[in-house]
Order: structure tokens, then C-alpha cells, then sequence
């Protein structure tokens, strides 16, 4: 992405369409995150797209935010930082993986080899990741709660036999009523309706 020259055409359009997706607030928030779970030992980017991009995309910091996840089993035991592209994205694929097991669905997961194109897409998994660590409040999740919402979580609903029962007798609203309902003023089908004016 370094050695690129600047964008022209429909490829400069099709670049600020990708560049409006990415959220500046979400990212500090991710950031705060990411340092309040794995501990400063990870660092910090520079204030910018891409500062956030070269934090991430060795995958290191990945690694350590999805083994504190895990808490003491840790899912990925050797993180070593490299500079050679296919170390980084091996590294990432750890992590999709170990997020995949962990609970993230995968419409929810960005693809390695699109990472450092689409940033986005990872934004929207950490967001996921976030989200899935507080709903599951298994005591690993550190920060602040609030900058995540819960998911929503089953209900499950155990009912007796005579309740299954008694509620088979019951007509719902929702599939209408027959209260009120009468035939006064019917005529016969293909007939017009007979209006009598009485003077």
C-alpha cells in the first residue's frame, strides 16, 4: 500500500467510498480497549488510520486481545512479530480463528487478505469481539462495560402441558376476530348490492 502512487477515476471514488465507512470515534474507543484488556506492554498507534493500521497488522496485537479473552487457556502460544507478509497474515488467521471459536459468527469476521484494504471490516469485528466478551461476563472482559452493547441472549420458556393445552383454545388478535361479525346486507356473489332510497 506504501509504494502505491495517488488514486485516479473511478479507483479515487471507489477509495472514498471505503474511507468514509471507517469511524475515527470508534477507533479511539477500540484503542482504549485494547490497551485496558491486553495491558500497555502493547503499546499505542499514532493518532490516525494509519497509525491504527501498522498497530495491527503484524496481527500481534490481535494475538494478545483474543488470549486475554481466553483467559488461562490461551488459544495462541507463540506470538512472534515479523515483517514478512505471509508471518502477518498467518498470524491473523490465528486470530480468526481463535475469535470463530470463541463466538464471533463469520459474517462478522473480515477476511486476511482484505484486512489492510477494508479496515473497516476489522472495526466491525473487534466491535463484534467487544460486544460478545461483555455479554458473556465470564470475569476476562476488562474496560469499561458501556463502550460495548450486550447481544441479545436466549429466553428460553418452559411450558406445562395444560398451559400448551389452554392455549390452544385461544384465538390471537393477530389473526383477527370473529366478535361482531354477521351477514346482514350479503347478496348473492356476482349480484350488485341493492340500494333502496325510502323517501
Amino acid at each position: 500500500m506504501a509504494n502505491r502512487g495517488p488514486s485516479y477515476g473511478l479507483t479515487r471514488e471507489v477509495q472514498s467510498k471505503i474511507d468514509k465507512k471507517y469511524d475515527q470515534e470508534l477507533e479511539e474507543r477500540l484503542v482504549e480497549w485494547i490497551v485496558a484488556q491486553c495491558g500497555p506492554g502493547v503499546g499505542r498507534p499514532q493518532p490516525n488510520k494509519t497509525g491504527f493500521q501498522t498497530w495491527l497488522k503484524d496481527g500481534c496485537v490481535l494475538c494478545e486481545l483474543i488470549n486475554s479473552l481466553y483467559g488461562a487457556n490461551k488459544p495462541i502460544k507463540t506470538i512472534k512479530s515479523s515483517g514478512m507478509a505471509f508471518k502477518q497474515m498467518e498470524q491473523i488467521s490465528m486470530f480468526l480463528k481463535a475469535a470463530e471459536n470463541y463466538g464471533i459468527t463469520k459474517t462478522d469476521m473480515f477476511q486476511t487478505v482484505l484486512f489492510l484494504v477494508f479496515l473497516w471490516a476489522l472495526l466491525m469485528t473487534l466491535m463484534a469481539l467487544g460486544s460478545l466478551a461483555v455479554t458473556k461476563g465470564d470475569g476476562n472482559y476488562k474496560g469499561d462495560p458501556n463502550w460495548f452493547h450486550k447481544k441479545a441472549q436466549e429466553n428460553k420458556r418452559e411450558f406445562t402441558d395444560e398451559q400448551m393445552k389452554e392455549g390452544q383454545n385461544v384465538i390471537g388478535l393477530q389473526m383477527g376476530t370473529n366478535r361482531g361479525a354477521s351477514q346482514a346486507g350479503m347478496t348473492g356473489y356476482g349480484r350488485p348490492r341493492q340500494i333502496i332510497n325510502n323517501p
